[in-house]
């Protein structure tokens, strides 16, 4: 899956509601869950409550439905269909139809039986009905049945936000599972940060870099067996050569509001140019350094009390929150490419 994204919360849209949208007309309603469609709107008491999936049958388990198409009349209708006529039930669903461009994307969790679902039939049902519509992508994932996505992280000297991944980890916090980790920087046996990889049996890599020599073909052989790469404050570029021969999606995360303050040292380059908002983008790796599709950005505030410590200290932990949820939102298939460098991010 090759998901190339951009942070749209500024763009133009028109949202459906999937009342509206099943019988061909668009409105500009908030997105709602499917549950609620048919309560009143009275009083909170009188509305039907959205499914806790914690307190559903062990029976039961939730998948996640991403699809993208041309705009027509009935496609959630479509899809509503094939899910209940299994036996499944819509838990939510997040609907965009970007102003004049007669696209239609959708994500939806629903639950279900795999008992009498099974999982290979579901994704020929979607199959059929991605046909139907001439979609450009329909994307199936059961977390509970589905292999856990696999990558590497990539380090150089800076450890905060590979310490917060292997932590968020280790708790369970990201659904991932970490082959190993590569660097450019050697860390001694008794570090924080190898004694941790050992006690889980992360393997370490030590990949030393030169002008010269980027150690691109030792790294592509050591990521070959994954489903996308994340770079946690790796200090080098990856060529376009690398980025095609590998052919999935590059994580990265880096201070500032792309694309101000590129390159090295960016809390310096803010810092010294004296700005007041400071903010963190998680983006995808294209060949155009620090250009990449967005996925996630946050911002926070510094003022003059501030000094070069306290201001890096607030931009590590702006990094570390906007990478670890990045990740989590695309692994969640949260983020739909949008037009050439934008995206959907439900």
């Amino acid at each position: 899956m090759r998901l190339l994204t951009r942070f749209c919360s500024s763009f133009p849209q028109q949202t459906t509601s999937v009342g509206a949208r099943r019988g061909g007309i668009n409105t500009h309603n908030t997105n709602r869950h499917y549950n609620s469609l048919n309560a009143s709107s009275s009083s909170a008491a009188d509305q039907v409550p959205v499914l806790d999936p914690s307190s559903l049958s062990p029976s039961l388990t939730r998948g996640i439905h991403v699809f993208n198409c041309p705009d027509e009349v009935g496609i959630v209708a479509k899809l509503s269909e094939c899910i209940a006529s299994k036996g499944g039930n819509i838990l939510a669903a997040e609907i965009f139809v970007p102003h004049k461009k007669q696209t239609f994307y959708q994500r939806s969790e629903f639950i279900f039986n795999p008992a009498n679902w099974p999982r290979a039939q579901m994704d020929e049902d979607f199959l059929k009905i991605s046909t139907r519509f001439k979609a450009v992508r329909s994307v199936v994932r059961v977390p509970d049945l589905d292999p856990i996505h696999k990558i590497v992280v990539l380090a150089s000297k800076q450890d905060h936000c590979l310490v917060d991944l292997l932590h968020g980890w280790q708790d369970g916090k990201l659904p991932v599972d970490i082959k190993c980790v590569i660097s450019n920087h050697e860390r001694g046996p008794n570090t924080h940060i190898m004694r941790f990889l050992e006690r889980h049996g992360i393997p370490y890599h030590h990949l030393g870099t030169t002008k010269d020599d980027k150690r691109e073909e030792g790294i592509l052989n050591l990521v070959q067996d994954t489903d996308f790469l994340v770079l946690a404050r790796y200090m080098q570029v990856l060529s376009a050569n690398f980025l095609k021969a590998y052919g999935k999606d590059v994580i990265n995360i880096h201070h500032g509001l792309l694309p101000s303050f590129k390159g090295g040292n960016p809390s310096k380059q803010a810092f010294e140019a004296g700005v007041k908002l400071i903010g963190a983008t998680a983006h995808f790796v294209t060949k155009e350094l620090d250009e990449g599709p967005i996925i996630e950005q946050m911002v926070d505030t510094v003022s003059h009390r501030d000094n070069l410590l306290t201001y890096v200290q607030k931009s590590q932990n702006l990094e570390k929150q906007c990478l670890a949820k990045a990740i989590k939102s695309y692994c969640q298939l949260r983020v739909l490419p949008y037009e050439q460098n934008r995206t959907v991010v439900f």
